[in-house]
């Protein structure tokens, strides 16, 4: 990132009594279909929102992911709003670190703290690549643009560790960003399609795994948004058009989202979405009509 890109950012309207919390969880490879019928705890928490106004606020949308449909072009997509073909990282083997301003370069731009537990090419996008596991996968430093992480490298990293390493980085530093982001439903697509009693069973089993600890971070202030990259198909892959490989989930979690928007979010407005939500001043696009008016909407 390039110092002129950095005097760019203009801070000075950043001010708040209480810092913000905003979390984005990616189920890697979860297409909406199952989505729909297989995150029986994401969808309670949607059903009990519309039914009492006092529960926390949770709706349940879908949105389409931009093209190739793969994991690191579309990890870049998610955390910069801009299309792989813009972005340069269109294929998965494409190992750099990501030259466009990030959610986690904003926040640290603006002095907030940021964290991640997600997969390694995570940590090659924004910290340094290519990864080294007995250097990189614990990861405190202030230096870098995610100061707290805790990366992984094997596709069938089990889920609920995943989500144990999140929170133990969310007691220990509470960051205002932090990315969540596991591959289990993914890897179970690539080795049995998505048509599988695998798949869907790994899209149950992390959503069993998200009921045990999305009510702490709940507790603890998040706004959370949990998507997908993209979808899977029944040949065991994604990357094209197919329907199943592009349509994916988007659940909003929290009292500053509008739950009652019924706008299509594009996934290139996701970042600007979330970084009006941490009050940042950037010029990303974002969909205006699934926040707040009292947000306090910036971009």
């Amino acid at each position: 990132m390039s110092e002129s890109e950095y005097s760019s950012l203009n801070q000075s309207n950043y001010h708040s009594h209480q810092s913000p919390k905003v979390m984005l969880v990616i189920l890697d490879g979860l297409n909406l279909q199952t989505a729909m019928h297989a995150m029986g705890y994401l969808h309670a928490l949607c059903a009990n929102s519309a039914d009492n106004p006092k529960a926390t606020q949770a709706s349940f949308h879908s949105l389409v992911s931009e093209l190739p449909s793969l994991s690191r072009p579309l990890y870049e997509t998610l955390l910069t709003g801009k299309k792989p073909i813009e972005s340069g990282i269109i294929h998965n083997d494409i190992s750099r670190l990501s030259n466009q301003i990030s959610l986690f370069h904003l926040a640290k731009r603006a002095g907030l703290t940021t964290g991640a537990a997600a997969y390694h090419w995570i940590s090659e996008l924004y910290n340094k690549t290519p990864f080294d596991p007995l250097t990189d996968r614990v990861t405190h430093d202030l230096d870098m643009v995610i100061e707290h992480g805790l990366f992984y490298s094997a596709d069938h990293y089990p889920d609920d560790h995943l989500f144990y390493d999140a929170h133990a980085i969310i007691t220990e530093y509470q960051p205002n960003f932090m990315l969540v982001h596991s591959m289990n439903i993914d890897d179970s697509g690539h080795r049995f399609g998505s048509e599988s009693p695998e798949y869907r069973n790994a899209a149950r089993r992390t959503d069993g795994f998200l009921s045990l600890v999305l009510p702490k971070w709940i507790e603890m202030g998040y706004q959370i948004m949990v998507t997908s990259d993209h979808g899977m198909n029944r040949d065991h892959s994604h990357g094209g058009r197919l329907k199943e490989e592009r349509e994916v989930p988007l659940f909003l979690i929290g009292s500053q989202f509008n739950h009652h928007a019924e706008c299509q979010i594009a996934q290139t407005q996701i970042a600007g979405t979330l970084a009006s939500l941490l009050r940042l001043d950037h010029n990303k696009t974002i969909c205006r009509e699934m926040l707040l008016e009292t947000t306090g909407v910036q971009g």
